[in-house]
């Protein structure tokens, strides 16, 4: 695709509206026609929303595998995960490592504290030692970018990133705490009704 040098002003926020728009779209040809009407000839802007599409298949989750039961605790905690290059009470950049929360095929995830500029418990998302080919940090990265440009108020917001001392990509999110959507429901006995209206504000976040 030849790129305009004229163009090519669009902002993060009409990315994030015409990237949402796209996903949207029953078809190709109908995601086609929608490109070419909202990009309006800014083919930079258009490529970062076709690169965003193309990767939205493969990226995977922000936590890839979930927390599990507990049975001799009655608590969800996370399954115990071996995680390679990085522990709890290491320290990259700001950020102190307390424990891990998830992992993933590609990523792992921190309960991290940052001591600066502000003192605050965030979670950390980084890339696992060994995982760090072009393909994967490719899609990492694609990965953070399009977490970056969300703006709702179900999804976690992107704090920062940055590098470990090894090379490897890593961001920062908020830490939200919480519990398995069924158990929420079964400990607060939601009605039928009630969970459909919960899971409708899961939906229209995804």
């Amino acid at each position: 695709m030849s790129r305009n040098p004229a163009k090519g002003t669009g902002t993060a926020k009409n990315l994030r509206e015409i990237f949402t728009a796209a996903l949207g779209c029953d078809d190709a040809k109908a995601r086609k026609k929608l490109l070419e009407h909202e990009c309006n000839g800014d083919d930079i802007l258009r490529e970062k929303v076709e690169l965003l599409l193309e990767e939205s298949t493969v990226v995977g989750d922000f936590l890839e595998r979930p927390a599990v039961e507990d049975p001799t605790r009655g608590s969800t905690q996370v399954e115990t995960m071996e995680s390679p290059g990085e522990g709890p009470g290491d320290v990259i950049g700001p950020y102190r490592l307390i424990d891990l929360v998830g992992e993933g095929g590609g990523g792992s995830v921190y309960r991290v504290e940052q001591q600066d500029p502000v003192q605050r418990t965030v979670a950390l998302k980084i890339l696992k030692l060994g995982m760090d080919t072009r393909s994967v940090i490719r899609r990492f990265e694609i990965e953070r970018q399009a977490l970056a440009v969300m703006d709702h108020p179900h999804i976690a917001k992107v704090l920062d990133a940055g590098a470990s001392p090894d090379g490897r990509p890593y961001f920062v999110m908020d830490l939200v705490e919480g519990e398995p959507i069924t158990g929420y429901c079964d400990a607060h006995s939601l009605s039928v009704k009630s969970r459909v209206a919960l899971l409708i504000k899961v939906c229209r976040a995804v």
